[in-house]
C-alpha cells in the first residue's frame, strides 16, 4: 500500500496489532497484509483552561484561566500511553494551577501573576512528557477577584491616598512653620535686617509699606 505522511503528522504503523514504525511525512510503500496505521497530528495547538476557582494561600476565592500551546512530541507515547492524552495534559494542568495559586496570596497574586505560568509549566512538564507531549507556553489569561473584593480594594486604595495627601499636607505646613520661625528668630536677633528687608521691597516697588510716625512731643514755648 501506498502512505501519503503530511508534514503535520506522523503515521504509525502496527503489524498484527504490534507497533512497526513511525512513519515521517513523505511517500511511503509498505505491504498491506496484516498491517493497520494510526495518524497523529503533532502540530502545535491550543489547550484553554476556563475560570478555576481556587482558594488563595490567604483564603480568599478568585477565578483563574489559562491557555497553554502544546505540541505531540513523541506520537506513540501520544497514542498508546493513554487514552487520550490531551484530556490528561488538560487535568494535569488543572491541578498544576491550583496548586500554583493555592501557595500564593492575593495580593501575590495580582502583582507577580507572570510568575504563574512558569510555576505551572514546572508542575506539569513531568505529565506532559509521560504522554508524548510537550509545553510551549503558557499565559495567566484572567484572574477575576470577587465585587465585594474589589470595592474592598478599591477603599483601601482611596484611603491609602488620602492619608498620602494628608501626610504630605502636614509636612508643608510643618515647613512653612519653621520658616517663619526662622525668621522671627533672625530678625530678633539682628533687627536691622527687617530694616533692609523694608528699603528692598520699597526699591523693588511691588509692594506697599505703611510708615507710621508719633505725635509731637515737644512742649510749646
Amino acid at each position: 500500500m501506498r502512505i501519503v505522511v503530511q508534514e503535520w503528522e506522523r503515521v504509525l504503523l502496527h503489524r498484527d496489532g504490534r507497533f512497526a514504525e513511525v512513519l515521517g511525512p513523505g511517500r511511503h510503500r509498505r505491504p498491506r497484509w496484516r498491517r493497520t496505521r494510526v495518524r497523529v497530528v503533532v502540530r502545535p495547538r491550543l489547550l484553554v483552561v476556563p475560570g478555576q476557582e481556587v482558594l488563595t494561600a490567604d483564603g480568599l476565592s478568585v477565578k483563574v484561566s489559562l491557555t497553554v500551546a502544546c505540541r505531540t512530541a513523541d506520537a506513540r507515547r501520544w497514542h498508546e500511553a493513554v487514552e487520550d492524552a490531551d484530556a490528561f495534559v488538560y487535568a494535569a494542568l488543572q491541578v498544576a494551577l491550583r496548586e500554583a495559586v493555592a501557595v500564593r496570596t492575593l495580593d501575590e497574586l495580582l502583582t507577580a501573576r507572570d510568575t504563574v505560568p512558569d510555576d505551572v509549566r514546572t508542575r506539569v512538564e513531568a505529565a506532559a512528557e509521560a504522554v508524548g507531549v510537550v509545553v510551549e507556553s503558557l499565559a495567566l489569561r484572567d484572574v477575576m477577584v470577587p465585587a465585594e473584593l474589589r470595592r474592598a480594594a478599591a477603599e483601601v486604595a482611596t484611603a491609602r491616598a488620602q492619608g498620602q495627601a494628608a501626610l504630605e499636607r502636614a509636612r508643608g505646613e510643618v515647613a512653612a512653620t519653621r520658616a517663619l520661625a526662622n525668621a522671627a528668630r533672625m530678625v530678633a536677633d539682628q533687627p536691622a535686617l527687617l530694616q533692609l528687608r523694608t528699603l528692598q521691597a520699597i526699591e523693588a516697588g511691588g509692594a506697599t509699606v505703611h510708615l507710621s510716625v508719633g505725635p509731637d512731643t515737644r512742649s510749646a514755648g
